[in-house]
């Protein structure tokens, strides 16, 4: 039996196309969990912290505008409804976080009488929105 130089050649495996998918599979990962995240939220200029952190997750935000407008999640609300309207919302959400976002030229007076009614559910944990410095 006779050998040919082609025989004699070492097999080499081609991996570019299976980079290609990689990438692609990566890429794919990538853009679809950029659509996953979610904005609860009216448009606000917030306040700047150095010391700011970030805050778990919540479905509970109030929103507080410059003229003094309230929204609970994106709905519009009174201030004398606000207890009742978060009170509901953490029945249903027992660990829930109230995130207060309130536009850096709001009064202070307002967000402290936005406190106050939070504060008279118990078991209610409070935070205000702040972007980082």
């Amino acid at each position: 039996m006779l050998f040919s130089k082609e025989d004699d050649a070492t097999p080499q495996i081609n991996i570019v196309p299976m980079i290609d998918v990689v990438f692609a599979l990566l890429t794919f990962f990538i853009v679809s969990t950029l659509f996953l995240t979610r904005s609860e939220g009216l448009p606000v200029n917030l306040p700047r912290a150095a010391t700011a952190k970030t805050q778990q997750q919540t479905r509970i935000a109030v929103t507080v505008k410059p003229g003094g407008e309230i929204a609970l999640n994106k709905q519009a609300i009174q201030l004398s409804q606000l207890e009742t309207g978060v009170r509901a919302l953490v029945q249903a959400n027992q660990q829930a976080v109230v995130v207060i976002n309130a536009d850096e030229k709001v009064e202070h007076g307002a967000i402290v009488a936005v406190m106050d009614e939070i504060r008279k559910i118990d078991g209610v944990k409070m935070a205000i929105a702040t972007k980082r410095k």
